[in-house]
């Protein structure tokens, strides 16, 4: 599981497991040291991809199936044990719904609660007309990274890290680019759903969320761009949020 997953802290009392999807070209550090901050009734695991981290060697992924099949093969077992939550922000969202999806349909589990950032559903028009960046040439490439804000100057400066970092990027925008599902025909969650954005990102159909669930669907915006997430006064407002939510479902769930 070491390979797929990083986990900080294990908490084996843990009452709940929020597991989190990392952003297109992300690493699972970001979101892997909440587990040094959330509850100790929170167990945080946090998605390692191909390609990155202490995969670096390995080939990255080519399709949203291979991440599920990945995923659910490692954790299966985990999520069969005790209530699990899902986090992901712009692509770590699809992956989140891809894998809650096939959870739900192929194995009849479901999270306690979805929580997806940063990005519109994936069925929706807006997703679906979106342009193609995986596609760009490196320097146009950086251009568009630079305008949505959030990657730091001094990495955008700096060739050899870039050199590293625009590969996992792009592949991860190549699997997003090419996923394709359809709306589902009626709700196949019946957990709560937030959608976090930030008020300064390019307009995202979170609305289109809704249609993922018969459970209470809520929109919450913050101050900022792409990135909102790593401020650090919206990431204590999401923590405290989604620690609130998971101690509600966990009484709920007994």
């Amino acid at each position: 599981m070491e390979k797929v997953i990083s986990c900080f802290k294990t908490r084996p009392e843990a009452v709940t497991r929020l597991i989190c999807f990392p952003w297109a070209g992300g690493g699972s550090i970001h979101c892997a040291r909440w587990g040094n901050v959330l509850s100790s009734s929170v167990e945080v695991f946090a998605v390692k991809l191909p390609g990155r981290e202490s995969r670096a060697k390995e080939p990255f992924f080519q399709s949203m199936q291979q991440i599920v099949d990945e995923v659910i093969g490692v954790l299966l077992p985990l999520l069969k044990e005790k209530p699990f939550a899902l986090f992901g922000h712009s692509f770590g969202a699809f992956t989140s719904f891809a894998v809650a999806d096939a959870l739900k349909k192929i194995h009849s589990l479901e999270p306690v609660h979805l929580f997806v950032s940063g990005a519109s559903a994936p069925y929706s028009e807006t997703r679906i007309k979106a342009p193609k960046r995986s596609d760009l040439s490196d320097e146009d490439f950086l251009k568009w990274l630079i305008s949505i804000g959030g990657t730091p100057p001094e990495l955008l400066a700096n060739p050899e890290v870039l050199k590293l970092f625009l590969p996992a990027l792009k592949a991860d925008l190549h699997i997003v680019e090419n996923y394709r599902c359809n709306k589902p025909s009626s709700p196949f969650l019946s957990c709560p759903v937030t959608c976090f954005d930030g008020k300064d990102d390019i307009p995202h159909d979170l609305q289109a969320w809704k249609d993922v669930t018969s459970g209470e669907f809520t929109i919450k915006m913050f101050e900022g761009s792409h990135f909102y997430l790593k401020d650090s006064g919206n990431e204590k407002i999401i923590l405290d949020y989604i620690t609130k939510h998971l101690e509600t479902s966990e009484i709920d769930y007994l």
